[in-house]
């Protein structure tokens, strides 16, 4: 009935209301010289709706692209001409990640490690950024399954 339409695609109120919520960043953002535009934002709505897709995954919200837009804002790699391709790139990376860690770890700690290594480890190059995820979720994947089959002895 109206299952695809709801699962498919967003309605117009829908978009103007997570437009107008990523507004809000502007607050926090704007002291770092970074603002988002309403067309900038409605991009990367639709950049979210596509990684989720290509990701099978499903957001009630834009929460996370709220978190990293606020966390992200700080980095001295990030300027005003590079902020929306960035944004795009972490959601991807985000969401790549949550899959590989079967969501295991929360939006606002994955959010944390990816700043800190986008500004330390990294020095700002998302390829390296890549780089290291993809080592950390193999660790986190590793450490779980250890300690899983410990749990699984215990219980023995």
């Amino acid at each position: 009935m109206f299952l695809p339409r709801l699962l498919g695609t967003m309605d117009v109120f829908m978009l103007e209301k997570y437009i107008d919520e990523l507004l809000k960043v502007n607050k926090k953002t704007t002291e770092y010289g970074l603002i988002l535009t309403r067309d900038e934002i409605k991009n990367m709505i639709l950049v979210r709706d596509r990684v989720l897709k290509d990701h099978g995954r499903v957001e009630l919200g834009v929460e996370v692209i709220k978190e990293l837009s606020e966390v992200f804002c700080t980095s001295p790699y990030v300027e005003n001409v590079n902020f929306v391709p960035t944004l795009n790139e972490l959601q991807e990376i985000f969401h790549y990640v949550k899959n590989e860690t079967e969501d295991r770890i929360s939006d606002s700690l994955l959010i944390g490690i990816m700043k800190e290594n986008f500004d330390d480890t990294c020095n700002g190059s998302i390829e390296m950024l890549k780089s290291f995820l993809e080592e950390f979720q193999e660790q986190f994947r590793s450490d779980a399954q250890f300690r899983e089959s410990v749990l699984e002895r215990d219980e023995l």
